[in-house]
């Protein structure tokens, strides 16, 4: 006669409330190509899309400076002692801060465009 299996003691106990899930500890990973079809880029009409706001601080402060930075998105982080870090961390936590600064990046970026296309 074999000997019945007894049960894993830790399977009949429930996890205690708000105790992180297998998901959320492990995030499932999406296929290569961002999850769609073919790989193309999802969001063809973004003109932000996989601009990293860094590179957008950079882009600005390397046409307007500091000072036009200030003047253009009058922010403290810009106008007092200014870094990038300290304004990659303004920027994120402020999305109205943030979004003055896409929005000038995009027309930074458009006026370029145009004065190229001018040449």
């Amino acid at each position: 006669m074999m000997a019945a299996h007894s049960p894993d003691p830790r399977e009949d106990v429930p996890s205690p409330a708000g105790a992180a899930t297998r998901d959320a500890v492990e995030p499932r990973v999406a296929s290569e190509g961002c999850g769609s079809p073919g790989g193309h880029n999802p969001q063809p009409r973004n003109p932000l899309h996989g601009v990293t706001l860094e590179a957008m601080l950079v882009a600005l402060v390397d046409h307007h400076g500091w000072d036009g930075l200030g003047e253009r998105v009058p922010v403290r982080c810009f106008n007092l002692d200014p870094s990038v870090s300290s304004s990659l961390r303004f920027l994120r936590k402020t999305p109205w801060a943030r979004a003055k600064v896409e929005g000038l990046y995009l027309a930074t970026q458009r006026a370029q465009q145009r004065k190229s296309r001018q040449r």
